[in-house]
Parts: C-alpha cells; sequence; structure tokens
C-alpha cells in the first residue's frame, strides 16, 4: 500500500514553546493528544510566503522533505536506499487560513551552532566525526539528485545520542545535472554561485568543506564587514590555514572542498579503479552513493571513520573528545 503523509489538525496537539524564528514563521514543541510523543511544527505565515515570492519553495520543500523521510515512496532515485538516519523526518502536514504546518522529528539536542560556540571550536576527531555524518545526509541527497545547499551549523541537529540530523530544506532542489539559482548562506556560497555560473552537487562539498574549517577553526575561512566584501574574499579564494588547529590532512582536505578549480573539487571528478576498490567493502553496508561521495568519503581526513558502524559510535567518539560533550537535553516535561 502506499504511504502518504498524515495530514494532522491543530487541536491534535498540545503547544509549548518556540523553538526557533525565521524570516516566514516559528518552529513550535508540541506534544500528541494520542500518544505524547513530542514533535517540532514548522509554522509558515501564508501572507509572508506570497509576499515574499515563497510559496513554490515551501511546496518543494514538504515533497523534498517527504521524499527523504518516505523514500519508497518518493519521485526520485531513492526506492532501494532506505531511510537516512542523519535527516529529520517529515511525518505530515496540514493549513489553515493564515498559517502551513509541517510536522517534523524534534531533535532535543539542540543546533550543532550552539554546541561549537559553547566550545568555540573542535577537536580534529568531533570535527570527523559530525563531518562524516553530513557526508552520509548529503550523499544520500545526492544520489536523490537534490542539491541541499544551505549547509550551515545552525542548520544541523543534534540528537540525545549525539549524532547529527541535517535539517530545513528551504533552499533544496532536484536537480539531476545543473542549476543557476543563487540561494543559501553568504559565508558558505560557492564561488560559482555569486558568479551566478551554472553548478552541480558539488556546492555542497565546498560548504562541507567550510563548515569543517569552522569547526576546527571556530570562525568561518571568509569574514567581511558587509556582503560585497564578503563575496569579494570569497572569489578571490585565499584562505588562511592554521597550524595551531589543524595539520596537512586537514588541510589537502579543505583544498579539496573549497577550492575554485571545479575539475579538482570533490564532486566533479570521477573515481579510480583503485580508489573503487578501497570502498568496495563499504558499499556492503553503506547504501551506494554517487562518485563525488565516494571521493569524499575515500579522503584521507576520514581515514579513522568506520562508515559502516557510524550510526552506532557516538559514544566512542565523544568518550575521547577532550571535554566536548552532548549539550543539556531535555527531559520529558514540557
Amino acid at each position: 500500500m502506499k504511504k502518504k503523509a498524515q495530514h494532522y489538525k491543530f487541536d491534535e496537539f498540545d503547544w509549548s514553546r518556540t523553538l526557533g524564528t525565521g524570516t516566514f514563521g516559528r518552529v513550535v514543541l508540541v506534544r500528541s493528544n494520542h500518544n505524547g510523543r513530542l514533535f517540532a511544527v514548522k509554522v509558515l505565515s501564508k501572507s509572508k510566503l506570497v509576499q515574499l515570492f515563497q510559496v513554490e519553495h515551501t511546496n518543494a520543500e514538504r515533497a523534498l522533505l517527504f521524499a527523504a523521510s518516505h523514500p519508497s515512496e518518493a519521485a526520485y532515485d531513492a526506492s532501494s536506499a532506505g531511510r537516512c538516519p542523519f535527516l529529520v523526518s517529515l511525518y505530515g502536514s496540514w493549513q489553515d487560513t493564515t498559517n502551513v504546518y509541517l510536522v517534523m522529528e524534534y531533535v532535543a539536542g539542540g543546533e550543532l551552532y550552539t554546541l561549537l560556540r559553547r566550545a568555540e571550536r573542535f577537536p580534529v576527531t568531533v570535527a570527523r566525526f559530525y563531518a562524516a555524518e553530513v557526508v552520509l545526509a548529503l550523499g544520500y541527497l545526492h544520489r536523490m539528485d537534490i542539491i541541499y545547499r544551505d549547509l550551515k551549523p545552525e542548520n544541523i541537529l543534534i540528537t540525545p545520542s549525539g549524532h547529527i540530523k541535517l535539517t530545513d530544506f528551504g533552499f533544496a532542489k532536484y536537480v539531476p545535472d545543473i542549476t543557476f539559482t543563487l540561494c543559501g548562506t553568504p559565508d558558505y556560497l560557492a564561488p560559482e554561485l555569486i558568479a551566478h555560473m551554472p553548478y552541480t552537487k558539488s556546492v555542497d562539498w565546498y560548504s562541507l568543506g567550510i563548515l569543517v574549517y569552522e569547526m576546527l577553526v571556530g570562525a568561518p575561512p571568509f569574514v567581511a564587514p558587509n556582503p560585497a566584501m564578503l563575496y569579494q574574499r570569497i572569489l578571490d579564494g585565499r584562505v588562511i590555514y592554521p597550524r595551531e588547529y589543524m595539520g596537512d590532512i586537514e588541510i589537502n582536505f579543505l583544498q579539496r572542498t573549497m577550492t575554485k578549480d571545479l575539475s579538482r573539487r570533490y564532486g566533479h571528478g570521477k573515481v579510480s579503479e583503485k580508489s573503487r576498490a578501497s570502498i568496495s567493502s563499504l558499499e556492503k553496508e553503506v547504501d551506494k552513493v554517487d562518485e563525488g561521495t565516494e571521493n569524499v568519503m575515500l579522503d584521507p581526513f576520514f581515514g579513522g571513520i568506520h562508515w559502516e558502524t557510524l550510526e552506532g559510535s557516538a559514544g566512542e567518539y565523544f568518550g575521547r573528545a577532550g571535554g566536548i560533550r552532548v549539550p543539556w537535553i531535555p527531559g520529558e516535561g514540557l
């Protein structure tokens, strides 16, 4: 039987506190009146969506979230992949005269952004662990021909067990080949987006490099007092790699992800036969991924990662992380 997204009603939930706010609405913590389960409901103002020409984007976000949450029913190529544990699930939606409501998985640990600000920066082991789970999340989307386009610490949530969940699909797009739309967060934009050039899934790997840099250093590689200067620095592509926070392996990885030269960036090249042989053992445990994702997984930066058991390894990594801990997790009481 084909699975459909559930349709809920406002009075099916006990509405609690606001978890976050955005341009088009807010995310609210709710509890189901049927089974007591906690959810995060994204409340989007219809008037703001219309005023800011975001109706099409919202419909696309809902469709892509449902596709990622229920791959066997997706119109995209993921029918044999199963659900990705590193993506937030969409359970259903409804609307009334003023708002659209998206019922999503509640992730109790908060944002990676908050954890990073508290820690200032992460040791390489912690940055590598989070980055590896992001790789599997992006690789899953790329296999479905979805470009995420908004990777940043604020869009990465932490579960009580210390794993990541990628959230906010507002800029995600189904793109089998290339696209042209300028969107995303300024600090994380790839040069080709700023230059209004056609681009591919490799923009997500560029953003991964920015994310890893920020986790290791505590700040993104490009900062400026205004957007124009920021964009120019991104286009120039000159990056300082502080040796006190990273070694040759980390620097080489960042250079392969943040390069302006698309022929050298991950996501554009082919996987060599030697490299493919190295990853063949992974494919027995990890769902097949596209060639760009394979190249990233094979980088020496991820040499200590056991991809096939990554989902169950958070405790081991946090146990050796030198004081980094999962943030405080709220109890069951609202």
